[in-house]
């Protein structure tokens, strides 16, 4: 049986009856995501880790809850945002700084978490100037508030919908729209000088 050819309710479904191998697919498809979706909102390398992997054990551990008339990653992503959100509010932490620990910052976690802006036919200065605005569009959104860098990471980062935002976050439709909409007037305002 390949685990690969699979859906993932049916992958759920075999987690459901122990098969250890459909976790192991899940956790494939899904492991980057969710931690880049954590890494952001947490800006430090290590707890994103830890978050990410008690995301996907109280996701397992809650398998029945999952109701296969939706999509399982933006239930699995309701976990992580939510777990990620609770972690937050205890610590009373808004963000780390907006370039995160110095540890968060390795070669790996850039190529796995960095917006980048590039063309296969750009010249290597070109390519350069590129990852530079790629940084500062990052550094913008870690200075945003929780709520509107969660929306704008789900939305332009990772492709979600608005109803699968609204979904996540467990916010009416019209907040979503409302944070996405300031979000990116903060953004263009903060990157004004790119646009000039």
């Amino acid at each position: 049986m390949d685990y690969r050819e699979k859906s993932d309710p049916e992958l759920v479904e075999l987690c459901k009856r122990a098969d250890e191998r459909a976790a192991v697919e899940l956790l494939r498809r899904f492991e980057r995501p969710v931690f880049s979706l954590i890494y952001r909102m947490v800006r430090d390398r290590e707890l994103a880790e830890d978050l990410a992997q008690e995301a996907f054990v109280r996701a397992f551990n809650n398998l029945a809850r999952y109701d296969p008339s939706y999509k399982f990653s933006s239930w699995l992503f309701k976990v992580a945002y939510n777990l990620t959100i609770d972690h937050l509010r205890k610590k009373r932490l808004n963000t780390v700084s907006i370039h995160g620990s110095p540890s968060a910052v390795t070669t790996e976690l850039q190529a796995a978490t960095a917006i980048t802006v590039e063309s296969t036919e750009e010249r290597p200065d070109e390519a350069l100037q590129s990852r530079e605005i790629g940084s500062e569009i990052d550094v913008a959104i870690g200075e945003l508030r929780q709520e509107y860098r969660s929306a704008i990471i789900l939305r332009h980062v990772e492709g979600r919908s608005y109803e699968e935002i609204a979904e996540i976050m467990d916010v009416p439709l019209g907040t979503v729209k409302t944070y996405i909409h300031r979000a990116r007037k903060e953004l263009q305002g903060q990157l004004q000088h790119l646009l000039e």
